[in-house]
C-alpha cells in the first residue's frame, strides 16, 4: 500500500464521491430491480423477500461495521503517512470479517426460520420469505469478504474499482433474475429460488475480482497465516469504532422488525406499501449516503494529519449539500405521487396506502441527511459511542413509540409510522450538528496528552 496511496491524500470530495454514488445507486438499484419484477411475478413474493432482506440486513451489519471501521483506521494511518500500519490494518480487517462471516452464515442458516417469526409473517409470504433467507443467509460470509476488500481500495482511494466490480455485479444479477422470473432461452420460471441463487452467484463473482484488484493495485496478499495471526491493538482500534456503531445499527434494525411487525397488523396493503416505498426512500438518501462516505473517507485523513479545522469545514460543507438534495428528491417523488407506485404494482388498495406516504418521506429525508453525514464523520473523528447512545434512545424513544402512537393509537396507519421515522431522524440529526460544532476530536487529544507534560 506503499506508492498506490501516496496520491490519495488530496482528492477532492468529488472524485471520491461519485463512484461510490455510481456503485451505492447499482447496489440499491439491484434490490430495487429484484423487487420490482417479483412485483409482477407475484405481491406476495415481493412483500416476503422485502422483510427477508431486511433480516439479512441485520446481520450483514455485524461485519460492515467492522469494515467500516477498518476503512477510518486505515485512512487515519494513510493521513499519519503511517503506510505500515495502513497494510497491517487491512489485513487485520479481513481476518475479522472473515470469521464473523462464517459465524453469521451459520446462524443465519440454523436459526433464519426463526427469527422470520418475529415479523409475524403468514401463508405464501412467509414461505417466500424463509425460502429467500435460507439460500441468501448460507453466502453471507462471501459478502463479509466483499464488504472488506471495498473497504481496503476506498480508505486507499481506490473508489472507481469497487464502482467496475458493482456495475459487472449488477450486470450479472439482472440477468439472473430475468430467467428466474421470465424465464428467458426457455429457462424454467423459478421465482424467489431462481433470484437467491442468482444473489449467491454475483456474491461469489465479487469477492473474486475484488481480490484480483486488491493485488493488482495495492499489491496485498491475503494468506492462511493472516486468518490467524491477527494485530490485538488492530482488532482494539476497529472495535473502539465498530462495536458502538454495531450497537446503533443492529438497534436500528431492531427497531425497524418491531415497526415490520405493528405495519404487518394493518394488513397485506401496508406490508407491501412500506416494501416498495422502502426502495423509494433509498433513491432519496443515495446522494447523501455517497457524499457521507466520501467526506468519512476525507476526515479520517484530516483526523490522521491533525487537520482539524479542514475536517470541520469538511463535514457542514457536505451537510448543507446533501440536506438540499435530499430535499429536492423526495419532493419530486411526492409530487409524481402515483405513477412511481404504479412502476412497482397496480393494486388499488396499496396505491391508496402508499400515495399519501410519499409526502411524509419528503418530511424524512432532510432530517435523514443531517442525520447520516454527520454522525459518519463523527465516527471517523474516533467519537463513535455519541452516535450509538442518541441512537439507540431515539430509535425505540421515538421511533417505535410514536410509530404505535400514531399509527394504532392515533389511527393513522402507515402514514403515522412514517412520520415517527421522520421525527427520529430530525431529532438525531440535530443533536449530531451540535456535536460535529463542539469538536469532540480536540477533547480527545487533550485527554491523550500525558499529564507530566500539561505541567511542563
Amino acid at each position: 500500500m506503499g506508492h498506490p496511496t501516496s496520491t490519495a491524500s488530496e482528492q477532492t470530495l468529488f472524485r471520491i464521491s461519485w463512484p461510490l454514488f455510481i456503485e451505492l445507486a447499482l447496489h440499491m438499484g439491484m434490490g430495487i430491480v429484484a423487487t420490482l419484477m417479483l412485483s409482477h411475478y407475484s405481491d406476495l413474493a415481493a412483500a416476503g423477500v422485502g422483510v427477508a432482506n431486511q433480516l439479512i440486513s441485520i446481520f450483514i451489519l455485524v461485519f460492515n461495521v467492522t469494515s467500516i471501521a477498518s476503512m477510518i483506521i486505515i485512512g487515519q494511518k494513510l493521513g499519519a503517512e503511517d503506510l505500515a500500519k495502513a497494510r497491517q490494518t487491512a489485513r487485520t480487517a479481513f481476518g475479522m470479517n472473515f470469521w464473523f462471516g462464517l459465524i453469521v452464515s451459520a446462524v443465519v442458516v440454523l436459526f433464519g426460520s426463526a427469527f422470520l417469526s418475529f415479523f409475524d409473517l403468514k401463508g405464501d409470504t412467509l414461505a417466500y420469505a424463509t425460502t429467500f433467507v435460507k439460500i441468501c443467509g448460507a453466502s453471507l460470509f462471501l459478502e463479509s469478504l466483499s464488504l472488506t476488500l471495498s473497504a481496503i481500495l476506498r480508505a486507499n482511494g481506490r473508489t472507481k474499482v469497487s464502482m467496475v466490480v458493482a456495475v459487472l455485479m449488477n450486470v450479472l444479477s439482472v440477468l439472473g433474475y430475468l430467467v428466474a422470473i421470465f424465464g428467458l432461452f426457455g429457462m424454467p420460471i423459478t421465482g424467489v429460488v431462481g433470484v437467491s441463487w442468482t444473489i449467491v452467484i454475483a456474491r461469489i463473482f465479487a469477492v473474486a475480482v475484488l481480490f484480483y484488484f486488491v493485488y493488482r493495485y495495492l499489491a496485498i496478499r491475503f494468506t492462511g497465516t493472516h486468518l490467524i495471526k491477527l494485530n490485538i491493538q488492530d482488532i482494539k482500534d476497529i472495535l473502539v469504532i465498530g462495536v458502538p456503531s454495531a450497537a446503533e445499527n443492529l438497534s436500528y434494525q431492531y427497531s425497524q422488525i418491531v415497526i415490520t411487525a405493528i405495519v404487518a397488523n394493518f394488513g397485506d396493503a401496508s406490508l407491501a406499501a412500506r416494501v416498495y416505498i422502502n426502495n423509494i426512500s433509498m433513491l432519496c438518501y443515495l446522494f447523501t449516503l455517497s457524499i457521507a462516505e466520501g467526506t468519512q473517507l476525507l476526515v479520517s485523513r484530516y483526523i490522521g494529519g491533525k487537520q482539524y479545522d479542514r475536517a470541520l469545514k469538511r463535514g457542514l460543507r457536505t451537510l448543507k449539500i446533501a440536506m438540499v438534495a435530499s430535499f429536492i428528491v423526495s419532493m419530486g417523488f411526492a409530487l409524481t405521487g402515483a405513477p412511481i407506485l404504479q412502476m412497482f404494482t397496480d393494486d388499488p388498495a396499496i396505491l391508496a396506502v402508499g400515495i399519501p406516504i410519499l409526502w411524509a418521506v419528503a418530511f424524512t429525508e432532510p432530517g435523514r441527511a443531517m442525520n447520516i453525514v454527520l454522525m459518519s464523520s463523527l465516527k471517523s473523528a474516533g467519537d463513535a459511542k455519541f452516535p450509538a447512545i442518541i441512537g439507540v434512545i431515539s430509535m425505540w424513544g421515538i421511533a417505535v413509540l410514536l410509530s404505535y402512537g400514531l399509527g394504532v393509537s392515533f389511527g393513522l396507519g402507515l402514514l403515522g409510522v412514517w412520520i415517527a421515522m421522520g421525527i427520529d431522524e430530525w431529532f438525531r440529526g440535530i443533536f449530531a450538528y451540535r456535536r460535529w460544532r463542539s469538536r469532540p476530536w480536540e477533547k480527545k487529544e487533550k485527554a491523550a496528552v500525558p499529564e507530566t507534560a500539561l505541567t511542563q
